[in-house]
């Protein structure tokens, strides 16, 4: 049995977004699922916009989604050599001919068929065919090499996603697969990197469709068995349009930094193109178990940053307080707090379920540690005249209890039967005067975690005491 071989080949000429790593979820998970091999390979062959960072934030953004892989990352450019040998083969067996059209002339006639509702391409001038005579070459030009397509007939393939695929040879001119400096283009390069690290299947965004008839055909001149494709459909922003970064897509790991989960990240990326029944929560283990090519979605699919906020909230809710903890560290770290480890594994099961992000979970730990400055309004329409005699009774019952949310609790019911208020006439300020807000959780666990002397600085503050 064949073993299953995937890759991702990302070009790095800028950060990669979500739309991107889609196109390296699939494939890693189809490996996965099926015992295989995920190989990363990079297409670097783009000198002028190719760079080392984008490298980077593509290796970076991987490792933080776990999409880890087996062989890789591979360069293009570091494989010119193993191109030009495999282009020597064709050009000996005759599948590959020089052709000296200048631009100029090319572009002449592109605007010549266009002029007759024709499909601009190449004519074939250059194409040696028995009894044609070739024109005479050109003085001191260097010529491109060209693919010898095949003439008649048609490429046809059973996409996974897409379906079956027939495209006419005549439709297909011949392609340039070296320029006059001898440098391999994409759709060559592409094929042998395929042969050599024997992909089996090739599964990549739908913007690779027109490439692939191509590709097809030159895996047949080497004599080579074809992959299996699917094309997955694009990915949309919440506007409607195809997903890049000129439209304002952010990169992957800037999600990481807006303290969202890998696993959650996993999870929606997942469900913008496949599905596995109704279910939208899932873990990635799941996924894996579940994941093959015949459930992807054969419509464009649509970011929703709320659907997003949504998902990673029900992952955050889901994890254990102690690995919630640890991973929210860092985030606090950048709120210039300093918590204990006892006191953070309490605030994150108290506060987590408030939460969408591992920013905001942070945010409440970073209140309950040094408190908060309310609003004007909130001020006004909850620490009024009317409560203050109840905060300065209740700062004078906390200055000296024990601090354990049972003791907590027993001195709030004391301080409402003292005073003959409702629990919302003095929870609402006094969780006004401590974390800045009306709503929190409870409010003996709230006092719990804060440190004594900032509750009772506040509380006295509220009360007109200082």
């Amino acid at each position: 049995m064949t073993t299953t071989r995937t890759r991702f080949a990302p070009s790095p000429t800028g950060f990669i977004h979500l739309g991107n790593i889609r196109s390296a979820l699939y494939p890693w998970a189809f490996a996965r699922a099926t015992g295989g091999d995920f190989i990363l390979r990079i297409e670097d062959t783009d000198l002028e916009r190719s760079n080392q960072a984008s490298v980077d934030v593509i290796i970076e953004g991987m490792r933080w989604l776990g999409l880890d892989y087996d062989e890789g990352p591979f360069y293009q450019m570091q494989r010119m050599d193993r191109y030009k040998a495999v282009l020597a083969e064709l050009v000996a067996a005759g599948h590959v001919y020089p052709c000296y059209m200048s631009i100029e002339e090319l572009d002449a006639l592109r605007e010549r068929q266009t002029e007759a509702k024709q499909k601009p391409r190449y004519d074939g001038t250059w194409r040696p065919e028995p009894g044609k005579t070739l024109p005479p070459v050109p003085a001191g030009v260097k010529p491109v090499l060209r693919f010898k397509n095949p003439q008649g007939g048609a490429v046809v393939w059973d996409d996974k996603v897409k379906g079956r695929i027939e495209i006419s040879n005549d439709e297909l001119d011949d392609l340039v697969i070296a320029r006059p400096d001898g440098t391999p283009t994409y759709n060559f390069c592409v094929v042998v990197d395929d042969v050599d690290m024997a992909i089996t299947h090739v599964i990549r965004g739908d913007d690779h469709v027109n490439n692939t008839p191509r590709q097809i055909n030159i895996f047949r001149a080497l004599g080579k068995d074809i992959p299996v494709y699917a094309h997955l459909p694009t990915v949309l922003n919440e506007q409607g349009d195809k997903m890049s970064k000129r439209s304002g897509a952010k990169a992957v790991t800037q999600y990481a930094a807006e303290g969202y989960l890998p696993d959650a990240m996993v999870n929606y990326l997942a469900r913008l193109g496949w599905s596995h029944g109704d279910d939208e929560i899932f873990s990635r283990e799941q996924f894996v178990q579940w994941f093959n090519l015949d459930h992807l979605g054969k419509s464009a699919a649509q970011f929703d940053e709320a659907k997003l906020r949504w998902v990673n909230a029900q992952h955050l809710k889901a994890l254990p307080d102690d690995q919630l903890a640890t991973l929210v560290a860092p985030f606090v770290q950048q709120q210039g707090v300093s918590m204990d480890a006892a006191r953070t594994l309490k605030a994150c099961a108290l506060f987590k379920d408030r939460c969408s992000t591992l920013v905001e979970l942070a945010g409440w730990i970073a209140l309950i540690e040094k408190g908060a400055v309310a609003s004007p309004e909130d001020m006004a329409t909850h620490v009024t005249a009317t409560v203050q005699p109840a905060l300065a009774t209740l700062a004078q019952a906390l200055s000296d209890c024990e601090w354990s949310k049972p003791a907590l609790a027993a001195v709030i019911k004391q301080v409402l039967a003292d005073t003959g208020l409702k629990m919302p006439q003095l929870a609402m300020p006094v969780r006004v005067l401590l974390l800045g807000t009306p709503q929190t959780p409870s409010l003996d666990a709230v006092i719990e975690l804060m440190p004594r002397q900032v509750v009772l600085d506040r509380l006295k503050g509220g009360a007109g005491l200082t």
